[in-house]
């Protein structure tokens, strides 16, 4: 037996918590026992540290204790960096592929309710752990998981394989599912998403489920849908179970929105009026119901708030189909002001978003579903018969 294999008291602990939050269920105990993430992690890695608010790197050979410890901790843990392209200890630009928080694992696998016998399509492989567990469950002959990164699938396959659990790895773009295991009973996303692909749908046996995480690009958070597919496969709904952060699916990343491409001078050629509408309310957090419904109510457009310097915090909004913006400008002690250019006016967009949920009583993130076809998507609230396009 490996030392990943073995039991630690910090991974038994874990266990306690993850079920004391209610993250890890009763019947997906015994696969947490049986699965330990350490068996499926690089040697050097870079966790997120709490007490710093960054991610670090963390050598098993140069520490190992600090390695287990992280591999056990409840934490993201980021394994490849820039799509590959970095090198070295320190972290680089952009995480491109990690090891998710095992709450958030546990959470979608018991979203996901899957039975033995059922089959699995998995869309990014990543370290091969959720692959494992699922395995644990279904058996390995029943999961099929599809990694976009050739390396990444590699070291997955043979992580998997070390553990004795050979699922089927594919190397290929998660964006086509994988037509050639179908049907399953069950579709699960560990990335994010900015549209469900119709192709998983089709994939998917009729009254299975697929669990996404899904978001627009007004921000980088995504939450938790869980989809039932139609008796007629040819759309899938559900509510949102809660907030999540993934890293999005690469065939769906945002470019990069360049501030000098919307505002060719200065925020003087906006068309100036104010608002009543705080800093405190209108600035939140990622993981904030807010957030998330200014995405579902003001499309194709992103948010970008500034740092607040001198008591003054500058938020700004850019349409993704066109090169209208807003900014509003919050500063202590007076009333925003804020300018608008273009053929939308985002501002008034967002500030109806923020009244038209305040007035409903600032509903949750599972107060709130999601319905997608072949059309695209629509969103509503606690109805699907009241929706609205997305």
């Amino acid at each position: 037996m490996t030392d990943a294999h073995q039991e630690r008291p910090s991974r038994t602990g874990l266990g306690r918590a993850l079920m004391a939050a209610g993250a890890l269920s009763s019947d997906w105990a015994p696969a947490y026992a049986a699965v330990p993430r350490a068996a499926f992690l690089p040697d050097l890695m870079w966790p997120w540290d709490m007490r710093v608010g960054a991610s670090v790197p963390v050598s098993r050979t140069d520490d190992p204790e600090a390695w287990y410890a992280h591999a056990d901790a409840d934490c993201p843990i980021v394994t490849q960096w820039d799509d590959g392209d970095h090198t070295g200890t320190a972290p680089g630009a952009v995480s491109t592929s990690s090891a998710s928080m095992p709450s958030v694992v546990f959470r979608m696998l018991r979203d996901l309710d899957v039975r033995p016998g059922h089959r699995v399509l998995e869309i990014g492989t990543g370290t091969g752990w959720n692959a494992a567990l699922l395995a644990h469950r279904v058996g390995p002959e029943n999961v099929v998981t599809v990694e976009v990164d050739g390396a990444v699938a590699t070291a997955a396959r043979a992580a998997l394989g070390r553990f004795g659990s050979p699922v089927d790895v594919v190397h290929g773009d998660g964006f086509e599912g994988h037509p050639a295991g179908a049907p399953y009973d069950r579709v699960v996303a560990t990335c994010g998403l900015r549209a469900v692909p119709y192709a998983w749908l089709a994939q998917c046996r009729p009254g299975g489920v697929i669990v996404v995480p899904w978001g627009t690009h007004f921000g980088n958070g995504d939450a938790v849908a869980r989809l039932v597919v139609s008796d007629d496969g040819r759309s899938a709904s559900g509510r949102f179970t809660g907030p999540v952060e993934f890293m999005k699916l690469r065939a769906q990343r945002l470019p990069p929105v360049v501030h000098r491409d919307y505002v060719r001078g200065s925020v003087a050629d906006g068309d100036e009026s104010a608002t009543s509408v705080a800093e405190d309310a209108f600035v939140v957090g990622p993981f904030d119901a807010l957030r998330f419904v200014l995405g579902l109510r003001v499309p194709r457009c992103l948010q970008v708030a500034g740092e607040k310097r001198d008591g003054a915090r500058p938020v700004w909004l850019y349409g993704l189909g066109d090169r209208s913006w807003a900014c509003v400008q919050f500063r202590e002690g007076r009333a925003a002001r804020v300018w608008q250019h273009g053929d939308r006016r985002l501002w008034d967009e967002a500030e109806a978003a923020y009244r038209w949920w305040t007035a409903r009583g600032r509903p949750a993130h599972d107060r709130f579903g999601l319905t997608v076809g072949a059309g695209g998507a629509r969103a509503w609230l606690e109805r699907p018969a009241d929706s609205w396009r997305l």
